[in-house]
């Protein structure tokens, strides 16, 4: 059963192919709301491709996936107004230039005016920034970020912050929007032992809220549900169930984030196919049309 609060997010053979080959295949998923899934694989198997399908902001090839009861492909945009983005590298990172409060102030901003129902949008000035500002505070109280504690507080830029808040920072803005399902890319890269820890720790509670959490990393930590990809085998698991392995996993691909009126026509495998760094950079430049 679906939550207001957290998206279950169920797969079934779901994957993803371009001109260069496959970016992940065979995945099957079953998530109940507020779950945490840690997407594991080494750099460059398809690991933020699956990320960015799952939350509607890359087109399948083949299978079916569903996002808080939306399907995917025909509903990408519906999957992407209930999701939201942590770091996602080239996708949605943080501007080095801008402080934390120019990133906060940006976030809220943009929420009001393109969430925003018209009813809110006609308050009072003064009630709006205060909301705003409630909405920036249960953000960062989430995230575990306390501005004060920076070089120069929310004057602080973000080229200065830790790998660390940095990553608390990202979490935040995207904790803003109020997502039923976030997304967070590299969770573990970087980072030292005990910041593994803590990065793993603020995601567990941001699942224990509610929110269903996606999270990339080289390894997945105890007690999460698991989809693991590699440049051999394509494999989803969760706590309890494993998944048959598929050895025809390829090249991260270009595809189309736009919506679809109709599934995407399944391609034909090869088994001959691998996967690149380069085919991760065309399927990114591709999440700018979502």
């Amino acid at each position: 059963m679906d939550s207001p609060h957290g998206a279950t997010v169920t797969a079934e053979d779901f994957g993803l192919k371009g001109p260069r080959g496959w970016a992940f295949r065979g995945v099957r998923l079953d998530a109940p709301p507020g779950a945490l899934v840690a997407i594991e694989g080494p750099s460059g198997s398809g690991r933020t491709c699956l990320l960015l399908a799952l939350t509607g902001r890359m087109r399948p090839s083949e299978g079916r996936a569903e996002v808080g009861g939306l399907r995917l492909p025909r509903q990408m945009a519906a999957a992407r107004r209930i999701s939201a983005l942590g770091p996602v590298p080239g996708v949605s990172e943080l501007d080095p230039a801008f402080t934390v409060a120019e990133h906060l102030r940006e976030r809220a901003l943009l929420q009001r005016r393109f969430d925003g129902s018209l009813r809110a949008l006609l308050r009072p000035r003064s009630e709006r920034t205060a909301a705003a500002r409630d909405r920036i505070d249960t953000a960062l109280a989430a995230a575990g970020l306390d501005p004060a504690t920076l070089p120069k507080a929310e004057r602080t830029s973000v080229r200065d912050l830790e790998r660390l808040e940095a990553l608390r920072l990202s979490v935040a803005l995207a904790l803003i929007g109020r997502p039923r399902l976030l997304a967070v890319d590299d969770t573990d890269l970087k980072l030292s032992d005990a910041e593994r820890a803590e990065a793993w720790e603020l995601l567990r509670s941001v699942a224990d809220s509610g929110t269903t959490v996606l999270a990339v990393c080289s390894q997945a930590p105890g007690g999460a549900i698991t989809v693991r990809t590699d440049n051999s085998v394509a494999t989803a698991t969760t706590a309890t169930t494993s998944t048959e392995s598929v050895s025809d996993t390829a090249d991260v691909t270009e595809a189309d984030a736009t919506d679809a009126s109709e599934p995407a026509e399944a391609p034909e495998a090869t088994t001959t196919e691998k996967t690149t760094d380069e085919g991760t950079a065309d399927a990114f430049a591709e999440t700018g049309r979502a």
